[in-house]
Formats: structure tokens, sequence, C-alpha cells
């Protein structure tokens, strides 16, 4: 199993993101795909569950209405689109999926106030 994310970066409060997971070496359609962040001094947090049929679930109150989750199949590829981001989100972004505890290596986001 292979999770690699990408699309982190330093942006402005009130900018847009899109995070991005590539899957590989496991049948991308069948797992339900998790999106985490974890801040500095912070305990991991899980902010977005993408089901097989791309229902985005499990959104804590901090990013609904902020945050949303997708994903293609025919690219192994789950998505986290963040909007009106805000300096508390900033933090590492990990997708998880694919095994019970397969992890990528993580996406950095940084918001500025």
């Amino acid at each position: 199993v292979q999770l690699v994310e990408s699309g982190g970066g330093l942006v402005q409060a009130g900018d847009s993101l899109t995070l991005s997971c590539v899957a590989s070496g496991f049948d991308f359609d069948i797992w339900n795909m998790m999106w985490y962040r974890r801040a500095t001094g912070k305990e991991r947090e899980l902010v977005a569950r993408i089901t097989t049929n791309g229902d985005t679930t499990n959104l804590p109150d901090s990013v609904k209405g902020r945050f949303t989750g997708s994903r293609d199949n025919a690219k192994s590829t789950v998505y986290l689109q963040m909007n009106d981001l805000k300096p508390e989100d900033t933090a590492m972004y990990y997708c998880k999926g694919g095994c019970l505890n397969c992890w990528g290596q993580g996406t950095q986001v940084t918001v500025s106030s």
C-alpha cells in the first residue's frame, strides 16, 4: 500500500486549497478513505471520511461547510477541498486507507492570518 499526498502549502486566511492523495497497492474502489490532520501540540483529528460511493462523512464541526471530500476511482485518488481556510486549520494533513493502519507521509498546510 502506498499513499502519496500533495497540494499543501502556505496560504492566507480565506484562501482555498485542494489536497490530493494518490493510492496504489490495493483495491482502491472498495475502501473508504479518510483525511486526518495533526496540528503541533494537538491530537490527530479526523476531518473527512470519503465513502466508496464518494460521500463525505464524519466532518467535525470545525470544518463543516468549508471542507469537502471527493474521489476519482479511475485515478485511485482522493481529494480534500478546503475553502475559507483559517489559521486554526494549520496542520499536517494525512490520508489513510488501504489497510487498517496505512498512512501517507502527509502534506503541510499553513494558513497565515
